[in-house]
């Protein structure tokens, strides 16, 4: 069974990220803290061949990428964008809290409409159908050797991460996506594998497939089967 691996990259940490202002599709851009977790997460990468890299267009993507991945050539994915907030974009979180939309969006993201703005369960819906294609076509091009990378926010993610899991929307509020961390996925016939979550400083060296593995994956029709009692884990 061909499946490639997803990388999914948060951005680093932005002005609107430091000062608790939800910055939604603004063009706010890293701080300095921020740049220090892209070129650090660089570093982590360097040791994963990457067969492509796609991102958000929003600014705060493309720097982390500049500066984690120099030589690499993003392409930009519309369906990877910020969730649209409408008129809460821009605002104080503190102030946010006040509104009657914030429990719903707390408690029952699904339901949530952003004022002149875009629905929580709308971008779920782009950003799961935009990862699964460009997963689908890479898996199809490259086979199991492939490892691909996409930089987006952390809403988005979530939901990426909500869907592989199998979880209504609902639950996505329970995951926490930090700035700068990698989060990993196999999507198989069967089902997709939450591989890492929120990895801010881990080896990810292990997540490269092994030399050979085509050949013995093809003889696997139980490639989409979890490992009964957890498995051996990665080889180091």
């Amino acid at each position: 069974m061909r499946v490639a691996t997803l990388l999914l990259l948060r951005h680093g940490r932005t002005t609107a990220n430091a000062d608790g202002g939800l910055a939604g599709r603004q063009p706010v851009e890293l701080d300095e803290t921020g740049r220090a977790q892209a070129t650090a997460v660089g570093e982590r990468l360097r040791a994963v061949p990457l067969t492509a890299v796609v991102t958000s267009p929003l600014i705060r993507c493309r720097q982390t990428l500049e500066l984690a991945l120099p030589e690499a050539s993003p392409v930009v994915d519309d369906g990877l964008i910020e969730c649209g907030y409408g008129s809460w974009e821009g605002q104080p979180l503190k102030k946010l809290a006040k509104e009657p939309l914030w429990p719903v969006v707390q408690q029952h993201p699904s339901a949530a409409v952003f004022p002149g703005g875009e629905a929580m369960a709308q971008m779920a819906t782009r950003a799961v159908a935009a990862v699964r294609a460009w997963d689908a076509r890479l898996s199809a091009e490259h086979g199991p050797e492939a490892v691909w990378l996409a930089c987006s926010h952390g809403d988005v993610i979530k939901a990426i991460v909500a869907d592989a899991l199998g979880v209504h929307l609902d639950l996505f509020q329970r995951i926490v996506v930090d700035p700068a961390s990698v989060t990993a996925i196999r999507y198989t016939p069967l089902r997709p594998f939450l591989v890492r979550l929120n990895d801010v400083g881990g080896d990810l060296a292990s997540l490269v497939p092994p030399p050979g593995r085509r050949r013995r994956r093809a003889r696997r029709p139980a490639d989409s089967d979890a490992a009964v009692g957890g498995g051996a884990g990665a080889s180091r």
